[in-house]
């Protein structure tokens, strides 16, 4: 449970110091798999729901001390290894495809983008959320 360990232990100490600036942002990655019950994953499924579980508790907590708390659920983004994973798999990837109403894998600048804008001043009105950046794979049919 390093996804879950590692996280709660991190965002303890940052949030010290952050409660003596009275301000700053914790921004957690979860998971689409947070979302689904995804076969053969279960762990790390457990794990990135603990994440996202965390972000709403710390979020309440922190945020009257000056501290927003969010998270990120990437979805299907494009790397070496889901190129790899896809590759081995290609019914996998058309199933993905086909439930992801944009029709494509995320870049990683996708995650970039969310994550600047969720720890800038445009989002400081936001704190506790679960963003999925996936395409729409959430809601897809």
């Amino acid at each position: 449970m390093t996804n879950q360990n590692a996280v709660f232990a991190f965002s303890r100490e940052v949030a010290k110091k952050m409660q003596k600036r009275k301000s700053g942002n914790i921004l957690m990655i979860s998971s689409m798999s947070a979302h689904y019950g995804l076969p053969r994953v279960i762990a790390y499924t457990a794990s990135k729901s603990a994440v996202e579980g965390m972000t709403r508790a710390l979020a309440v907590e922190l945020s009257p001390l000056g501290i927003r708390v969010n998270c990120i659920a990437p979805g299907f983004i494009k790397s070496d290894m889901t190129d790899k994973a896809f590759k081995s798999d290609p019914a996998r990837l058309e199933r993905v495809l086909a439930r992801t109403p944009l029709n494509k894998l995320g870049q990683p600048e996708d995650i970039a983008n969310a994550a600047l804008f969720l720890v800038s001043d445009a989002a400081k009105f936001v704190t506790g959320i679960i963003m999925p950046v996936d395409g729409g794979n959430s809601i897809g049919f």
